[in-house]
């Protein structure tokens, strides 16, 4: 019996140590050797965080596998959008969404529009050269009266401007009166009295009073022979003139000129009798127009230009010598009738290339592409094409050059850094040497 106790004590206790020997080593496999299950799940999400690219939306260029800051501007990264970019041409530049609103990158479809060119203009109102009259003396003398005294008083025709007394108008004179007892039988003396006093611009009515007084006037009266403005007052009170003398300058200024400048490169596109639509800085919200009637056929060495004139109106007066004006000429360019019309914010202008950015047509995103151009004349806002684009593609008209330093970051050709050093071809177009 003492026997039999012992060996059952000892089987129990070999039962125990082997149930616990098993317990372990299950319990190390389980912690040791994980499930084909949970190594997958674990794999999947280490290589979805791997995978991730981080940019900024102001600098595209920067790529982090880890979020951030830009290092550049400073700017929490963004996830980079995924896309299969396994057909995009690695000349193109690729902006995020974000980037392209931040950067305000708009575009519009080229179209053809008619082609009209204004040319705007500056010059100044002037007195029409053929209405601007000097009054001399007809007859030597001293001035003893003027009645006229400054300038920019306005004169009549036929007003009397000053008085001059003259020793020889009184020879003459008497003259006359003797010529006029014996106007019967010496009609050729009398008549040859009368007209020596016309020379010296006495009218026949001053003739006559002189006839009817019986005596000869000490003094002669110089009459305005036009009206207008005093423009030069040249003599005073006591001055001895000689016959010619000038006295007094005056404009007439019921008509008056416009004479504009106009550039040499503009030229092509004025001609004789074209409508110019003008202001006036003195005469705000007032526009007025007239017609080309004289183009000056030589251009002035100094400031390489060449004189443009109009002529208008101006009985009421508000046009005055000096004012400053700005005319517009609208031209229609016949000869471009069928060409492309882009706006001028879309053109990068090197001095030797004009580029554009033409938008990847076989995708919504914003993928852009240079394209050199040719440009014809400018209108305004906006240019002539001549060739490198085709009616229906669409260019980058604002945020131009945002897009054009995103291409030099991302070292993809550029405005000033043509591929190879040549300016990069329309696809499907022949180069002028092929």
């Amino acid at each position: 019996m003492k026997k039999l106790r012992h060996f059952k004590i000892f089987s129990y206790k070999y039962v125990n140590y082997s149930l616990l020997l098993i317990s372990g080593v299950f319990i190390g496999w389980l912690i040791f050797n994980p499930s084909k299950k949970s190594e997958e799940k674990h794999d999947h999400s280490t290589e979805v965080v791997q995978g991730t690219i981080w940019t900024c939306a102001m600098h595209p260029q920067i790529r982090m596998e880890q979020p951030g800051k830009c290092p550049i501007c400073g700017m929490n990264l963004i996830p980079l959008a995924q896309s299969d970019t396994s057909s995009l041409d690695p000349d193109a530049i690729h902006l995020s969404k974000e980037a392209a609103q931040l950067a305000n990158v708009l575009t519009s479809v080229v179209t053809r529009q008619k082609p009209v060119k204004e040319v705007r203009l500056y010059g100044k109102v002037q007195a029409d050269e053929r209405l601007l009259q000097s009054q001399a003396a007809h007859i030597s003398g001293r001035i003893e009266q003027l009645y006229v005294n400054f300038t920019g008083e306005s004169v009549r025709k036929g007003q009397v401007l000053a008085r001059i007394y003259s020793p020889e108008l009184i020879t003459a004179q008497q003259e006359l009166l003797e010529a006029a007892r014996t106007k019967q039988s010496q009609v050729a003396i009398y008549e040859a009295a009368k007209e020596k006093l016309r020379q010296w611009k006495l009218t026949d009515d001053q003739i006559e009073t002189i006839e009817r007084a019986g005596s000869a006037q000490t003094t002669i009266e110089v009459v305005s022979n036009t009206s207008g403005i005093v423009t030069s007052k040249l003599v005073n009170t006591g001055d001895y003139v000689t016959r010619g003398t000038p006295l007094f300058k005056i404009a007439d200024l019921s008509k008056v000129w416009v004479v504009f400048d106009a550039y040499e490169s503009d030229l092509p596109f004025i001609s004789k009798g074209a409508k110019v639509t003008f202001t006036l800085q003195a005469l705000p919200g007032t526009e007025l127009s007239g017609s080309i009637v004289f183009i000056d056929p030589v251009i002035d060495p100094v400031t390489r230009v060449a004189k443009i004139r109009i002529e208008t109106g101006n009985q009421s007066g508000r046009l005055k010598p000096e004012m400053f004006a700005t005319g517009i000429v609208t031209a229609n360019l016949s000869e471009y009738r069928n060409n492309l019309i882009i706006p001028k914010s879309a053109v990068l202008w090197t001095g030797k290339r004009s580029i554009v950015y033409v938008k990847d047509k076989g995708t919504d995103e914003p993928i852009f592409k240079i394209r050199e151009i040719g440009l014809g004349p400018m209108l305004g806002e906006s240019y002539v094409v001549t060739d490198g684009l085709f009616e229906g593609e669409e260019i980058v008209t604002s945020g131009t050059f945002s897009v054009d330093a995103a291409a030099q970051l991302a070292g993809k050709p550029s405005m000033m850094n043509p591929r190879d050093g040549e300016p990069s071809a329309m696809p499907g177009m022949l180069m002028p040497d092929e």
